[in-house]
């Protein structure tokens, strides 16, 4: 186990996911005044005196609530609970003791894990009376905090800290970021659960299940993963909530924390505007990304259906020549092992250094055949190349005149590179460094 997990519980609006983005430092889990936001687990780290455990929110309990969707929370609590090392059972400190919160306790029981009960909304200094009636919920330790206007949060992490024998864990950071991103109802959630096999996403039919970007640790091959699966993004025309903005906000969030994008299109739609929106934004960013074609296994085929398919992806999404197309069946497992290898391929080419002497040897190779761009008689002179950075892979081109270089010259170059170097699934983007022509 990398780190410690601390797992945030409690009714509905109690507070949690307001406790959460102050534990972890940014707005990570939505916060609406709406009952059930959170629906999936959410994780981050939090960094208390040199001390790391994973922290995660949790969607509200309602143990007599039997309809589907509160069922599908209750599972993903329950599952947290098996997971974590100590839980922060967070109540409402303004309404008291509520029997939803005995009924809450009841289930924390069966988990012999170690509790803090959390009462939060204590607004002011002065702690109400009624405050010790959460010791007959049967938990030793108490924490008073507010949430809102972060105090006694200290308090509550030095409690953490004291709770949990870090010295039983080692801290693993090597961890390469991957955010699946596509529409809504592309299969997000089902391939992060098949990849951890473990239900570990709610999946129903209901289209926006997902509202978080919610972090999973999957380990393949002895490497380190997350996996964030966000909410599909929808038109701006069709996001008429709140809540709804704000998971649209959380996709970019996760686009700008990951390394590599799994990109989901679902085959029997096709690749629509908002496709290349989603894919477009993590082009920009400069992230590795791999076409994740799902459903394929509904498609109907004729002879040249996939090529037909793959061509209508390469003009929609011309701007990633790069990303290599994968097709696949989330529901009947297919493909996925193909999937597996071109992860473990992109994030090795992610992180790909090419060493000077060998980018010269391209570069002179690519000037021979092709000689730099001039106007009005000054010639472009390229003196020499070197990498300067990875993650993405970025060249650094020594010239004589920033102005002579063309965008189509440049575009030239890269391809040099890529026919030496199996750069697939990552952007890479050169910088120019001007000094004088020498003789």
């Amino acid at each position: 186990m990398a780190m410690p997990i601390v797992t945030l519980v409690g009714r509905t609006n109690v507070g949690k996911s307001t406790l959460f983005n102050r534990l972890v430092g940014k707005k990570k889990s939505i916060t609406e005044d709406v009952s059930g936001v959170t629906r999936d687990r959410v994780v981050d780290k939090v960094d208390w005196l040199g001390k790391k455990f994973s922290l995660v929110d949790t969607g509200g309990l309602d143990i007599s609530n039997k309809e589907i969707m509160n069922q599908e929370i209750k599972s993903q609590v329950e599952k947290a609970l098996i997971e974590t090392n100590l839980i922060l059972f967070v109540v409402d400190g303004k309404e008291g003791l509520s029997p939803y919160d005995n009924e809450i306790a009841d289930v924390i029981r069966r988990y012999n894990k170690p509790v803090i009960i959390v009462v939060n909304k204590i607004d002011n200094n002065k702690i109400p009376d009624d405050i010790y009636d959460f010791y007959a919920l049967g938990f030793d330790d108490l924490a008073v905090i507010s949430a809102e206007q972060s105090k006694g949060l200290g308090d509550l992490l030095d409690k953490i800290i004291e709770k949990i024998n870090f010295d039983s864990f080692e801290n693993i950071e090597d961890e390469t970021r991957i955010a699946i991103i596509g529409k809504p109802n592309a299969g997000k959630s089902s391939l992060v659960n098949l990849l951890v096999n473990d239900q570990r996403m709610i999946v129903t039919d209901i289209a926006g299940t997902t509202r978080d970007a919610v972090d999973t640790n999957w380990t393949y091959n002895d490497k380190n993963y997350v996996l964030i699966d966000t909410a599909g993004l929808r038109k701006r025309n069709k996001v008429k909530e709140n809540v709804e903005y704000y998971a649209n906000q959380r996709t970019f969030d996760a686009v700008d924390s990951a390394e590599i994008c799994l990109f989901l299109i679902d085959a029997t739609v096709g690749v629509t505007e908002q496709d290349t929106k989603i894919a477009g934004y993590a082009h920009n960013n400069r992230k590795a990304i791999i076409i994740v074609v799902n459903k394929w296994d509904i498609v109907e085929k004729e002879t040249n259906t996939m090529k037909d398919f793959e061509k209508e992806i390469r003009n929609s999404l011309s701007f990633a020549p790069y990303a290599p197309i994968v097709f696949v069946s989330v529901l009947k497992n297919q493909r996925i092992d193909t999937l597996l290898d071109m992860i473990e391929v992109v994030d090795n080419n992610y992180n790909t250094r090419i060493s000077t002497g060998v980018l010269n040897t391209i570069l002179q190779d690519a000037i021979m055949l092709n000689q730099p761009p001039q106007d009005k008689g000054k010639r472009l002179k390229i003196f020499y190349m070197t990498q300067v950075s990875t993650a993405p892979p970025k060249f650094m081109l020594s010239v004589n005149d920033r102005n002579l270089m063309h965008f189509s010259y440049m575009r030239y170059l890269e391809n040099q590179i890529r026919k030496n170097y199996n750069l697939i699934g990552v952007p890479f983007s050169f910088i120019l460094n001007e000094r004088g022509a020498s003789k």
